[in-house]
């Protein structure tokens, strides 16, 4: 199956793009920067067409990637966040956006990127695609990040884990889940072994580094996948 890549002559002129022209150079320097992945998302987040380093990060599986949720390619901790950006570049809120997620490769490998998301309208208002460029940051090394969808947590630790991240003591957490001060220190100190921690403040950092609380939601929400 031939690859669709995304040549050259597929890039947007600045008028489709609807930018002023500074907005759209700057954009044609990321697509030129060493090492960029570049793609081409549908209204719907599907992956349309990509450049060959995009499919170089995700193995080399066109079939695999194309027709797939782009948000499906980012780590589960993110998602979220970052359909929030893409649906204010849908509803015409704003026209592009750039921020730092985690991407998974097809071999489960996590890697930390800068992502810039342009959308290219039809006419005044119509978001007819849009264009992503993922440049790994970090010098492109693997990041500690739990990406295999580990049922990492019971039900009762994830729910001790978003407590004590919203900055919950003993007490208060005893008495919304129902548990005496005993329980809860019980699994605070199954938490910290598992995690292989020294505190609760170190707990609650290593959760957000591997990925196992949700980026930019409040109050803390562990990810579902990681929840026995």
């Amino acid at each position: 199956m031939a690859m669709p890549l995304l040549a050259d002559s597929a890039r947007p002129t600045p008028h489709e793009l609807g930018h002023e022209q500074t907005e759209y150079t700057d954009l044609l320097r990321q697509f030129d920067q060493p090492g960029a992945c570049v793609v081409c998302l549908d209204p719907s987040l599907t992956v349309q067409q990509a450049n060959r380093e995009f499919f170089r990060q995700f193995d080399d599986a066109s079939a695999d990637v194309c027709g797939r949720d782009f948000c499906d390619l980012v780590h589960p901790s993110v998602q979220q966040a970052l359909k929030r950006q893409f649906i204010r570049l849908l509803d015409g809120s704003r026209h592009r956006f750039t921020t730092h997620v985690v991407a998974v490769g097809a071999d489960g490998a996590a890697f930390p990127s800068a992502l810039t998301a342009v959308a290219v309208r039809e006419g005044s208002a119509h978001v007819a695609s849009i264009l992503v460029v993922l440049r790994p940051t970090a010098g492109g090394e693997e990041v500690d990040m739990v990406t295999h969808r580990k049922k990492l947590l019971t039900e009762t630790e994830a729910r001790i884990l978003e407590g004590i991240a919203a900055g919950l003591s003993t007490v208060p957490l005893a008495s919304r889940l129902y548990l005496s001060r005993q329980g809860v220190e019980y699994h605070v100190t199954r938490l910290l072994r598992k995690l292989r921690v020294p505190n609760r403040a170190a707990l609650v950092s290593r959760a957000y580094s591997i990925g196992v609380l949700n980026v930019g939601c409040w109050p803390p929400k562990i990810v579902d996948d990681f929840v026995k």
